[in-house]
């Protein structure tokens, strides 16, 4: 009896602990998402890559995807155009501020869509190709302190405050001393695992710290899994007229 009694002790400790720290002060939790936010931004500079892309699906096989990506995060502004396979190269899309657009050349059309789309089928989503919002998009939940493999991480609840994100809630395992995302789990309204995302490389471009691996595994669909391997990063300046729908429609003549 007395071994059971400390034994229910301990668990409610463990318990009070957890809730401590979900109900606690998370003001150096807030400081890491800025962190997060701002070494994700090329403020000071353009940024372009290519994006190969390997989309697994049980049902379709394994495709292959080349994407040409142009940033430019003072303005909000991306665009990716789409070079493998032939049957959709040309295809593109752009973002102007609030304002994503899909452009299809076989109708030399353009479409609206949202950040929130998948990207062409693939397990990726349209809004994995800017920089993090997750300071301003989401509010702390609750952390837990754990490891991912031999790192020491920050387990965080994040919980969204607009509707500009693709999911509603997120779990972020961070390293405790680099500050680098190695996982999410994205979840719907009712907490129901969406998706999740394993980032297992990072590089450094001046100030800027991005994934060049990513990995994003469909949770609903058994064997749907998308892996993006980053190449060819430049900071060189774009010209301001990449930006623009007419430059998506000169590139496809």
């Amino acid at each position: 009896m007395k071994k059971v009694r400390f034994l229910t002790a301990v668990l409610l400790f463990v318990l009070a602990a957890g809730a401590m720290v979900q109900a606690g002060d998370f003001s150096h939790i807030e400081a890491i998402l800025e962190r997060l936010d701002a070494q994700s931004r090329f403020d000071g500079s353009d940024f372009s890559a290519v994006l190969t892309m390997i989309v697994e699906d049980p049902e379709k096989g394994i495709e292959k995807m080349v994407v040409r990506q142009f940033r430019r995060d003072d303005g909000e502004r991306f665009l990716l155009l789409i070079q493998e396979p032939v049957t959709q190269r040309g295809q593109g899309y752009l973002l102007e501020g609030d304002n994503l657009w899909f452009y299809d050349p076989s109708s030399r059309q353009f479409a609206h869509t949202s950040l929130k789309e998948t990207f062409q089928g693939s397990d990726a989503r349209n809004a994995d190709f800017g920089s993090n919002t997750y300071s301003s998009s989401y509010e702390i939940e609750g952390y837990l302190e754990g490891t991912l493999g031999s790192f020491e991480v920050y387990i965080i609840d994040l919980k969204a405050v607009d509707e500009t994100v693709p999911f509603p809630y997120v779990k972020l395992w961070v390293t405790k001393d680099s500050n680098l995302v190695l996982k999410t789990e994205e979840y719907s309204l009712t907490y129901r695992l969406m998706r999740t995302g394993l980032f297992p490389k990072y590089t450094k471009v001046g100030d800027v710290v991005i994934p060049v691996q990513m990995v994003f595994i469909d949770e609903l669909v058994e064997g749907n899994k998308t892996q993006i391997s980053v190449s060819e990063i430049s900071t060189n300046d774009i010209p301001d007229h990449v930006f623009t729908k007419a430059y998506i429609e000169r590139v496809n003549r």
